[in-house]
């Protein structure tokens, strides 16, 4: 299965897509949309699912959507399937609407996790969900994967509960839950589904979904890759290594060095990575010059000591490692991590430690004590996707609309019912999986992996025309070609021994990893051959970008900022300070500097005036009152101010969220003593770390001023351009109005009588953003102008 143009090389001994014998309902052929009513079902002679996807998101046949994706693979495997889409969840009856599934039940909670969706940073209500038609929120319950797989168990209690998507990857082990701030047991517990799957589970759900319809009982499927489960006890044959203590010595496993040699191949190349080799160098050159230390020992009296071997206890001293593929490693228990946030930390590592393909071992955590005892059994991730199965994937007969049902009363569904979350992605391609930057705030590393999987140059360009020939409203431009980082498409470690034996976090961090092969050429020549299709006007990309990554090819930057970008790009150094960027994994501000100086020169060879949106972080672990204060003097040195202040969420699972609850840093090894890091609690100082971000905001004047003189920084507040913030205040509300309005909390009224505040037309040359005036940039839907009068993203505004 594997393709020629595969960037990465990693043994796949696993089972193709393409391999397994269709079901026989694959006689009834491929649906438009998959049915989500018995009328639609009978349409189709279907007298039942075999399969019924409950999801928490609104129904888009789409290759973004999860459900869509997931249901068109089990639907080309011959399956029939059937959509639930955010049903309402206060019975079992809406969850009977299809009938009673042959198979199983697939439960996702969306492609968000439901509480983020739900909560802001704040814990506040969000008013809006971008997967729900009019962008209304309410449409999902709370921790939407426990709720819809008890009502799925309500509806048919003997049908199997295949629960995926992010919300259970992110909490298949015992998690610091930030919403009740507590460390709550893993979803396969409190959900009672029969397995999870995490990751990408195109792999996992064929090969469960034909062992189930042969007859295979669900709970004894237990070797699937990608999979996690309740089990009594550990089954005879493996090899279980205890972690559940981070003080007391023991054996450790030697693992391969992914950053040395073979000896042999060091030689061949005329040098020597290997330590022992270098070791014996030295040594032999000391002899040869005459080492002091040699020469010291000088009295012939004087003799080595000879130990020799006991044969009584050799036996002893022989340790056998165990096969890899039989050995699991004990996690600290549920009531644990619970109650230890150094044993919480502990494990959140050695779960990191574990997540590469190559060479993960199964994990098991304890929840429970007594008869009540039970353990979450994890097996190693599920191995990567080929080229030519994941263009499988992304070339099925997607219909890349939301479904009819959710129509105006014109049949579009661009008016009221309009899908924000579609409109994003509604002329975008996404072109690759998987993130190696390692990022210790993001999770999706934790939920894709660090290998990237890429499609080949044919199968993106397919899309481009489809969308091009058959997407409504599609005026020329593709607003994205990219993925969860748009510049690691074909990026991969050099060779496949290394990349199976590594265990490192990030390919990127602290510097560009030399076993990486940094090549932007493939995604150079996809991106000169899409923009040259007949009717496309323009390639936007709107991905984030990883420009240390970038900076290793001037080639690809020209190509990016002479015709892919629409007035502004946004990338992300979320910091300025060592202090957060050693804790998040970020590469420091000089990186930016250096990509900066190649956007502005090839920008000014194309005659562009385009400008860099850079987005920042506030309240990450690791960060101090004086980092924060350092970011907003850099901020006004160079011109920024931020209208969208992105604060840190502690998402489940994510390394930075280990911080925020243990104080811990798991990026080195735990101990009782081990590093402490500094965190941001509390809502006045979260306030503040913000208000530093924003610090041109008059509301946040009396706060800063506060701070910076309790800092000592009194120096910083003045009338000068080389101060922060002035010593005059003007009438203000005192409150803060997020560029998201209705998600904000009303500021308190004063007992003073209120100021009518009176707009302020913006003067003559004041550069505005997509918040204060300027319309959206065009991503396709509609025509708009290409000449950028400054930033247009409601993130950062750069005044002249």
């Amino acid at each position: 299965m594997n393709a020629p143009v595969d960037v990465s090389f990693f043994a796949r001994a696993a089972k193709p897509l393409t391999s397994y014998r269709k079901y026989w309902a694959a006689r009834f052929g491929t649906a438009k949309f998959l049915p989500t009513s018995r009328k639609e079902m009978e349409a189709l002679g279907w007298d039942s699912c075999d399969i019924i996807v409950v999801t928490g998101d609104a129904y888009v046949d789409h290759p973004s959507f999860g459900m869509s994706v997931i249901g068109r693979m089990l639907e080309a495997q011959g399956f029939r399937v059937g959509i639930i889409a955010q049903p309402d969840w206060q019975s079992a009856e809406p969850f009977k609407a299809l009938g009673k599934p042959n198979l199983f039940f697939g439960v996702t909670a969306g492609n968000m996790d439901s509480m983020i969706n739900r909560y802001t940073a704040d814990r506040k209500i969000r008013s809006d969900d971008a997967y729900t038609p009019g962008d209304i929120g309410g449409s999902r319950p709370d921790r939407a994967a426990i709720v819809y797989s008890q009502r799925c168990k309500e509806a048919w209690n003997d049908v199997p509960i295949i629960l995926g998507g992010i919300e259970g990857s992110l909490r298949r082990i015992a998690h610091y839950d930030y919403w009740s701030d507590k460390v709550r047991r893993s979803v396969v517990v409190d959900s009672k589904c029969d397995l999870l799957l995490y990751g990408n589970a195109e792999r996992a759900i064929v090969e469960i979904a034909h062992r189930l319809a042969a007859k295979e009982p669900v709970q004894q499927i237990t070797d699937v890759r990608g999979t996690a489960y309740v089990r009594r006890e550990t089954p005879e044959g493996w090899f279980e290594i205890n972690s559940t203590s981070v003080d007391e010595p023991g054996r450790v496993e030697a693992h391969v060095n992914p950053y040395l040699m073979v000896s042999d191949q060091a030689k061949a190349n005329g040098a020597t990575c290997a330590k022992e080799d270098e070791a014996k160098d030295v040594a032999k050159a000391a002899e040869a010059a005459g080492s002091p230390v040699l020469q010291s020992v000088v009295n012939p009296a004087i003799k080595p000591l000879t130990f020799m071997p006991n044969p009584a206890l050799v036996s002893r001293t022989k340790i056998k490692v165990p096969p890899r593929d039989h050995s699991v490693i004990r996690l600290p228990s549920y009531e644990q991590v619970r109650s230890d946030p150094v044993l919480y930390a502990h494990a959140n590592r050695v779960l990191h430690l574990e997540t590469n393909p190559g060479n993960a071992r199964a994990l098991v955590q304890a929840h429970g004590e007594g008869t009540t005892a039970r353990d979450v059994w994890i097996n190693p991730p599920p191995i990567p996707l080929t080229t030519a199965e994941m263009d499988l994937v992304f070339d099925l007969p997607y219909a890349r609309s939301p479904h009819p049902s959710y129509a105006d009363e014109n049949g579009s569904h661009d008016g009221a019912t309009k899908i924000p979350a579609w409109e994003m992605i509604r002329f975008s391609v996404n072109i690759m999986r998987g993130c190696f930057g390692g990022c210790t705030f993001c999770s999706i590393t934790e939920h894709e992996g660090r290998i990237i999987q890429s499609r080949s140059e044919e199968s993106i360009i397919k899309e481009v025309e489809a969308i091009r020939d058959s997407v409504k409203g599609f005026t020329g431009t593709i607003s994205d070609l990219g993925g969860p980082t748009a510049n690691m498409y074909r990026v991969g470690c050099k060779s496949p021994e290394i990349e199976s034996a590594c265990r490192k976090p990030s390919c990127v961090y602290p510097g560009i990893c030399p076993n990486l092969n940094t090549s932007h050429d493939p995604l150079i020549k996809i991106y000169r051959r899409a923009r040259a299709l007949k009717g496309i006007k323009k390639i936007l990309i709107s991905s984030g970008l990883r420009y240390d990554l970038a900076v290793q090819s001037p080639e690809y930057v020209k190509e990016l900022v002479q015709h892919h970008v629409g007035g502004y790009l946004k990338i992300a150094p979320e910091h300025t300070e060592q202090g957060p960027l050693t804790k998040m994994m970020k590469p420091g501000i000089g990186s930016y500097d250096k990509f900066k100086q190649m956007f502005e020169k090839f920008s000014a060879e194309a005659g562009k005036k385009q400008y860099l949106i850079p987005y920042f972080i506030a309240a990450h672990p690791g960060t101090s009152d004086e980092d924060m204060m350092n970011l907003a003097i850099w901020l006004k040195k160079n011109g920024f101010r931020a209208d969208q202040v992105q604060t840190f969420y502690p998402s489940p699972m994510a390394t930075a969220t280990t911080m925020y609850h243990t104080n811990k840093n798991p990026l080195r090894k735990i101990t009782r003593e081990s590093e402490t890091v500094d965190i941001v609690r509390g809502d006045k100082r979260r306030r503040l770390h913000k208000a530093f971000l924003r610090y041109h905001d008059a509301n946040n004047w009396p706060l800063l001023r506060e701070a910076l003189k309790s800092m000592g920084r009194a120096d910083l507040i003045g009338n000068g351009k080389h101060h922060l913030i002035p010593t005059w205040q003007p009438l203000t509300d005192g409150g803060y109005t997020s560029a998201r309005r209705k998600n904000s909390t009303v500021a308190p009224a004063a007992k003073a009588a209120p100021v009518k505040l009176t707009p302020v037309k913006p003067s003559k040359g004041r550069i505005l953003t997509q918040h204060t005036g300027l319309p959206p940039r065009d991503n396709g839907s509609a025509p708009a102008s290409r000449k950028a009068a400054g930033p247009v993203r409601g993130s950062i505004r750069k005044p002249r």
